[in-house]
């Protein structure tokens, strides 16, 4: 969907990403590009008739995909030259496609899919689809296999490539990883020509390597950002609880955390260390749907932890 081009050649459109969680996994909601790939809700912004972006946003995700979001903060703004379309650049007359990005966390993503507007192939997919090598809940992900092979073909010979390399994908037994550089291990991939993308922009063939499913024009990379953003939020901010049901076990609160994540997390460090946040407080009743032992319900806490501060969620990782 394009917007309208101003007389310096520039068109402003608006890019939502909406995460919730369903059965027990991270998804985001798509719809599909002219050409089939799946794409973010994106729509025009028309400087001459929408008030704000955020106004034009909600309308446009609603009429896509039968959604409507709840919270949203404006992610980043993205504005390279040829982002939507390479070829659109070559010509004498340039047009430069900008994107603003929007994050929008939703509760209600198991509840909706029923209703999502099918005939605009919207719906909710598993995130980690996108970014398989971003999943080390089950151990270090088999696409990483091959990914590290030819990012060390990719860097041989170069010292700089050879640390950017090491520094976001740890291939060392003794290197950390950090969930929180999604985007630059997607771009790092895009730069080394291992992604879908990376090849259609450049009119190659796409890499024999699978590397997740691809996106339409730029929007793997606003959805990267998105969880990116995400991820850091989740150390600082209580934002895991905005894709939580008003009712939940500790359990349920670690799987969503793990999901979110990527990783692997320590069960009784989380557990103690939610506690002590005061962020959550027990209901005094038991869920019977765990198949085995009932497991407390805890709700989000009304008021304030103990110190006063904001705080996110313990994420103490299982080594």
């Amino acid at each position: 969907m394009n917007s309208p081009a101003s007389p310096t050649g520039i068109r402003i459109g608006l890019s939502a990403v909406v995460i919730g969680l369903r059965l027990g996994e991270a998804v985001v909601l798509t719809t599909r590009a002219e050409d089939g790939s799946a794409a973010l809700p994106f729509g025009p912004f028309d400087p001459a008739r929408d008030r704000t972006f955020e106004l034009a946003l909600r309308a446009f995700v609603t009429d896509q995909t039968g959604f409507r979001p709840g919270y949203v903060e404006q992610l980043y703004t993205f504005g390279d030259l040829g982002r939507d379309s390479p070829r659109a650049t070559q010509g004498p007359e340039r047009l430069r496609e900008v994107s603003v990005g929007y994050l929008a966390l939703t509760a209600d993503a198991a509840d909706t899919a029923a209703i999502l507007r099918h005939d605009g192939d919207a719906r909710w997919r598993p995130v980690l689809d996108f970014f398989p090598w971003e999943d080390h809940r089950q151990g270090r992900p088999p696409a990483l296999t091959g990914l590290e092979g030819a990012l060390r073909d990719w860097a041989d010979g170069d010292a700089r490539r050879r640390a950017r390399v090491e520094a976001l994908f740890a291939p060392g037994a003794e290197a950390r990883w950090s969930d929180s550089r999604v985007l630059e291990r997607y771009e790092l991939l895009y730069e080394a020509g291992l992604v879908v993308e990376a090849a259609r922009d450049a009119d190659r063939p796409a890499p024999a390597l699978p590397s997740g499913a691809p996106m339409a024009s730029d929007h793997r990379r606003i959805l990267a950002t998105g969880l990116g953003r995400l991820r850091s939020k989740l150390r600082y901010r209580p934002v895991l609880f905005d894709l939580m049901p008003g009712t939940f076990t500790l359990s349920d609160l670690q799987r969503a955390a793990e999901a979110t994540t990527g990783v692997t997390l320590h069960k009784q460090n989380f557990r103690r260390g939610v506690e002590r946040t005061g962020l959550v407080r027990a209901t005094g009743r038991f869920s019977t749907g765990t198949g085995g032992r009932p497991a407390e319900l805890f709700t989000r806490s009304a008021s304030d932890p103990l110190d006063g501060q904001t705080l996110g969620l313990p994420l103490p990782v299982l080594r």
